[in-house]
């Protein structure tokens, strides 16, 4: 499910960057190539359409990474943090264990 969800946030990712590069900031962009006078959608209707399709991208966006968040966080079976659990049981050796008994060496302290 999660591979599913960042799959579709990476789809979502470059058509909004395409979208977003499509518009000019100066109200050109595509908008601009369709001035012919028998087009279908205006000059104004194109703009219209792009700001909304980028609303509606960005809100996706925001909206899919959220759903990637929480599936991520409920992903974990309940064995893995049975196992999380016993780890942290665990009793660690001490480093005189390691030094099979003896005492770490003391550093003198420069000043």
């Amino acid at each position: 499910m999660y591979n599913f969800i960042v799959i579709l946030i990476l789809i979502v990712s470059v058509v909004l960057a395409l979208v977003v590069l499509v518009q000019n900031s100066k109200g050109g962009g595509l908008a601009a190539n369709f001035s012919a006078p028998n087009q279908i959608m205006g000059v104004r209707k194109t703009t219209d359409f792009l700001e909304k399709l980028t609303w509606g991208l960005a809100i996706a966006l925001v909206v899919l990474s959220l759903i990637a968040t929480i599936t991520i966080n409920s992903g974990k079976s309940s064995s893995a943090v049975k196992n999380a659990v016993n780890a942290e049981q665990v009793e660690l050796p001490s480093a005189a264990d390691a030094m099979g008994g003896q005492q770490a060496p003391a550093v003198p302290v420069q000043e």
